[in-house]
């Protein structure tokens, strides 16, 4: 039997068959998860928790004004600043199984401040959880319930995951239990303010009550935990966050064995605008913003035994490479104090090798660089800068530690292009300390011609790095 087209060429019917078939392959080709899902959905439960009454705080703004875009909790109906009436709250999440006896893992924003939590399994048992312990910085919580025999999920390695690989999440979205969606990873190492998390992005649908879920791959591995979404609206909006499962197994080990996280920790401040800078860049003899740049390092801390200085541009960690200044925290933050690193730095145009031990992330880690006003001198601006500076007085270099001089004009030049104010404290010029106007002036006397040079500056208690083109 012949395939006849009306009024069509054998060529043009031939063409349309091949087509249809590359079409079917091609369908043919896309994953199946129905095995995966009948595998694993038992090993995923619901969370459940009752919190003591607080002061809720709603996620709608005030009627006439706009939501900003902010990354949110999935239960995240709150946003600082928006008091409503104190209320009792229950909130719901997901979790998943990681042991026979009993221990499961969690987000720790689905159970903070519980008075009661509750698991229920797939096969409608419910169980009151006990938590065992829970880290804030990393969203993680482990719960333990009174059961044996129960069936435990496999941990993958979230480093061989791979951008564009299918990726799969299984939770309790408002209360639906065991509800399955699919996607592809759509970044790795993404940083969204939390220093110590590269989170998985993906764009798998999350919604409120999959906070703390698994995000398998395509093997049935748990290679994430479902964390945060980026909206506008508190719904989907295509881009959906999770945390490594190597960081999450790593926390899990250590909330069981020590009850707390210990965080590696090097003592630094860092310039958050270098890497959007590429002017900052040039003076630093670089093509690209490419690394941290270290703009303070503080007393009694293993940066400054390993002599590391304001200036420095961290290019590695342990011989992973730091692109951005986002990149540093994770890594830090992931490696156990007292583990010997090598940091690769870049200084004075010379790359450069520092062995350093990474010390424990202390409690009151909060250090901060202030500064006090004072008058101004008649002076004349007599520098390539075209700005007037004094000494700093008593008062200002005690709170500054590097020593430095006050700006107290800033006339019409470069360093006003630049974007140089009235009270900046400049503490280094060109890779060189200046801790007096004399100082300032040696220094002033001896810039390059001709190219780009970095101020590291103190501006309203908050230090960085300035570019400044030189004629």
């Amino acid at each position: 039997m012949r395939l006849r087209f009306a009024g069509w060429s054998p060529v043009w019917a031939s063409v349309l068959i091949m087509m249809l078939l590359a079409g079917a392959a091609q369908a043919q080709q896309l994953p199946d998860f129905s095995e995966l899902v009948r595998d694993q959905s038992a090993k995923v439960v619901r969370v459940e928790a009752d919190t003591e009454r607080q002061r809720s705080q709603q996620m709608r703004e005030p009627e006439g004004r706009e939501m900003p875009d902010l990354f949110r909790d999935f239960f995240g109906d709150q946003i600082p600043g928006m008091p409503q009436q104190p209320q009792p709250r229950r909130s719901q999440g997901s979790g998943f199984i990681i042991s026979e006896d009993g221990y499961i893992v969690t987000n720790h924003h689905v159970i903070n401040n519980a008075t009661e939590v509750r698991v229920r399994t797939s096969d409608h048992r419910i169980f009151r959880a006990e938590i065992v312990g829970k880290d804030e910085s990393s969203d993680i919580a482990v719960l333990k319930v009174d059961a044996e025999g129960l069936p435990a999920v496999t941990i993958g390695d979230s480093d061989a995951l791979n951008v564009g690989e299918w990726v799969l999440a299984i939770g309790a979205p408002f209360g639906m239990d065991y509800s399955v969606t699919a996607g592809i990873v759509s970044a790795k190492g993404r940083s969204l303010g939390e220093r110590y998390v590269p989170f998985i992005q993906s764009d798998v649908a999350i919604n409120p009550g999959n906070s703390g879920g698994p995000l398998f791959n395509i093997e049935g591995e748990v290679v994430g935990i479902n964390s945060q979404i980026y909206t506008r609206s508190g719904g989907f909006m295509g881009l959906s966050f999770a945390i490594p499962s190597n960081l999450v197994m790593d926390i899990v080990d250590q909330l069981q064995t020590e009850g707390r996280v210990s965080r590696g920790w090097l003592g630094i401040a860092m310039d958050d605008s270098y890497n959007d800078d590429p002017d900052l860049a040039e003076s630093f003899g670089l093509d690209r913003a490419i690394g941290a740049l270290v703009v303070h390092v503080y007393d009694d801390t293993p940066a400054r035994e390993a002599g590391l200085r304001p200036g420095d541009l961290i290019l590695e960690f342990d011989g992973r490479e730091v692109n951005r200044y986002s990149d540093l925290a994770p890594m830090v933050g992931a490696t156990r104090p007292g583990t010997e690193v090598d940091l690769l730095v870049l200084r004075s145009g010379e790359e450069i090798t520092l062995p350093l031990e990474v010390g424990s992330l202390p409690h009151d880690e909060g250090m901060v660089i202030g500064q006090a006003p004072s008058d101004e001198p008649d002076m004349e601006a007599a520098n390539p800068l075209n700005i007037i500076v004094r000494d700093l007085n008593r008062e200002e270099a005690r709170e500054i530690a590097d020593g430095g001089v006050y700006v107290t004009d800033v006339l019409s030049g470069p360093a006003a292009d630049a974007g140089l104010r009235e009270g900046d404290i400049i503490t280094m010029v060109h890779g060189q300390f200046v801790t007096s106007v004399e100082e300032f002036e040696q220094v002033m006397a001896n810039l390059p011609e001709g190219r780009r040079i970095a101020l590291r500056i103190v501006r309203d208690g908050t230090t960085r790095f300035i570019s400044i083109g030189l004629s």
